[in-house]
């Protein structure tokens, strides 16, 4: 378990971390989320003992990093997958991690298994691995402890769809084992489908601390996505209705205003055919974006939502 009490941290007159206090459960995969600048990667480097923080505390298993006193094996974590000696092949860079807290050596042949570098690739240096590869070896020496805490920042950076889809399964499975599993991504999407609770942080405050559902429910508003063989005519009775209309990102309209039945039942009065009328909440990623715009450091201007082209209107039938 990992527990942040009033955790600060500054910088001459800036404050990347201020008093932050959470939780992170084993049994879990709890995501962590922040715009950039939010103090993410701070409040990480302080969780490992990398920064000392101005005040409060933070603690893993209740001690803090530094009194760990084999911390490969309590604590996983990868922060930058470029950390490795490039000179240095993947094999004797675990080899060493290994030796360094007295673990068998015959665990680096397991977690090059685990995460899929074969031994020929383990044997070269690790100047020569694409990102993908590299992200694979972080994750190894991550898991070379087999620790009850791992903590990875943007683990699927490089990774094809099934390499995202390994490290997804990978992080359900250590956290149904009973494990701890802190991990911070920027992609929303991926986020959603991994997390069951999540952190989110703004200039280095707490947002949020909650369920992922509870987060996604509470803060999402409402909305039906429907799909129609006349498009054009379905949103005009609806904009006439007093509905908000748009395109949704996977073709169709999304409604918000009336429900379902009431969509159903306009479409029906007035002889337009409906092939798709779903209830729906917002994502993930549409609720951190409304919650976390007063926070973001960095903002490029929105293209308007009605600038539409005719290809993109298609994709509503």
């Amino acid at each position: 378990m990992i527990e942040a009490t009033e955790l600060t941290k500054r910088y001459g007159g800036r404050t990347a971390v201020d008093r932050l206090s959470f939780t992170v459960r084993p049994g879990r995969v709890t995501g962590f989320l922040g715009p950039n600048g939010a103090g993410k990667s701070t409040t990480m480097r302080l969780i490992l003992g990398l920064d000392s923080p101005s005040a409060g505390r933070v603690t893993v298993g209740g001690k803090a990093y530094a009194d760990l006193p084999v911390p490969l094996r309590a604590v996983g974590s990868l922060l930058d997958a470029k950390g490795v000696h490039g000179g240095r092949s993947a094999y004797h860079h675990l080899a060493g991690l290994a030796a360094s807290n007295g673990i068998p050596r015959r665990r680096v042949a397991e977690v090059l298994d685990l995460v899929g570098l074969p031994e020929e690739t383990a044997r070269r240096r690790t100047k020569g691995f694409s990102l993908g590869m590299g992200q694979r070896l972080g994750i190894a020496a991550a898991l070379i402890g087999d620790p009850e805490v791992l903590i990875l920042d943007e683990p699927v950076n490089g990774l094809d769809t099934e390499g995202i889809r390994w490290i997804r399964g990978l992080m359900k499975s250590l956290a149904a084992e009973g494990r701890t599993v802190f991990l911070s991504s920027h992609l929303m999407s991926e986020m959603e489908l991994t997390a069951d609770h999540i952190v989110v942080i703004g200039q280095g405050r707490l947002i949020a601390d909650t369920a992922m559902r509870d987060f996604i429910e509470t803060n999402s508003r409402a909305h039906t996505l429907v799909r129609s063989p006349e498009p054009e005519r379905l949103r005009t009775l609806l904009e006439a209705a007093g509905a908000h209309v748009r395109l949704d990102a996977r073709g169709g309209w999304r409604v918000d205003g009336p429900d379902a039945p009431s969509i159903g039942d306009l479409a029906r009065d007035h002889g337009v055919a409906v092939h798709e009328l779903t209830p729906a909440h917002s994502s993930l990623e549409e609720v951190y974006t409304t919650l976390s715009r007063s926070s973001v450091e960095y903002r490029a201007e929105d293209r308007p939502q009605e600038a539409t082209t005719t290809r993109q209107k298609e994709t509503a039938r």
